[in-house]
């Protein structure tokens, strides 16, 4: 098919009475660490000439993308932040290493574009920023080398028995930062798209967005469940108005098993809002710290 656009969320026909969004990466499949390790860190400091401080490139990006609250965030808006650890880190800014300018990246999160590939390219055609460009490459050799070199990992084995379960009685969407075509491609490989009607990448904007131009107007807040593995999942979900539960990262199995066999049933019965939504994400945040300990 087509490529989705914001028109396939603006348009959205609900079939059911409720509506589930889940995320991708980390939540229904175990990609989160190999992508990051494998596929993102070490060409952070190849694009940027970090060598010298690799070790410290890698525990910031390790922090970010996948020990901490901001794990789970969109790519260029995780970048900023290993950059940003670099600069704050004790002793680093005066080593001569040549940590990276932020400036040109900055702005470009900043901007009220989606953040993804073809804005980014965009800005890079019309700016010729030496910078953007350097992230541009970066980014789309990663998408490369994951699509020519990642051996496909497949959903955490529980994740189905939940998406059948949900597909049955809710309008399912994928809600990801993660590039369409990467989603698309991972959904397809494990014959498991039919079980959502869209598949939302980083290019139909932010999560927030995914879930309030599906939702608005066609259901209750309370008929809303967002399911995520990381605190940007929660976040637009609170900004959505909508209801949570927390794939908890390193407990994902068991996450799946609790979703299947006592979360969903009481989403839809109107039992899940309150104590039970809150004791789950109490033990979701606990688990993520906010500051790296070398700070």
């Amino acid at each position: 098919m087509d490529a989705y656009t914001q028109a396939d969320l603006r348009e959205f026909s609900p079939r059911h009475g409720t509506f589930v969004g889940v995320d991708s990466d980390g939540c229904v499949f175990d990609t989160m660490e190999v992508k990051q390790k494998q596929f993102f860190h070490g060409r952070i400091v190849r694009s940027w000439g970090l060598a010298a401080v690799e070790k410290q490139v890698r525990q910031a990006a390790e922090f970010v993308n996948l020990y901490s609250r901001t794990r789970g965030s969109n790519r260029f808006v995780a970048l900023l932040r290993v950059f940003d650890l670099l600069h704050e880190w004790p002793g680093l800014s005066d080593s001569g290493a040549g940590l990276p300018r932020t400036e040109s990246l900055r702005d470009y999160i900043d901007s009220d574009v989606p953040l993804g590939n073809p804005s980014l390219a965009q800005c890079v055609s019309e700016t010729g920023d030496a910078e953007l460009a350097r992230l541009l490459a970066w980014s789309l050799e990663i998408n490369a080398a994951i699509e020519r070199d990642m051996t496909p990992i497949p959903p955490f084995p529980n994740s189905l028995r939940a998406l059948e379960a949900m597909a049955e009685g809710s309008d399912v969407i994928v809600v990801s930062q993660t590039p369409e075509e990467a989603l698309v491609r991972e959904w397809r490989t494990h014959r498991i798209d039919h079980l959502v009607t869209v598949i939302a990448g980083q290019e139909l904007g932010t999560k927030t967005e995914h879930l309030q131009l599906a939702t608005q107007g066609r259901y209750r807040g309370d008929q809303v469940l967002m399911i995520g593995d990381a605190l940007g999942d929660l976040r637009a979900a609170r900004e959505a108005g909508c209801l949570f539960f927390p794939i908890l990262p390193g407990k994902e199995d068991g996450s799946w098993v609790a979703l299947a066999d006592d979360v969903y049933p009481a989403f839809l019965n109107g039992t899940y809002e309150g104590p039970a939504q809150d004791a789950a994400i109490a033990a979701f945040e606990d688990l993520l710290p906010e500051h790296p300990p070398w700070l």
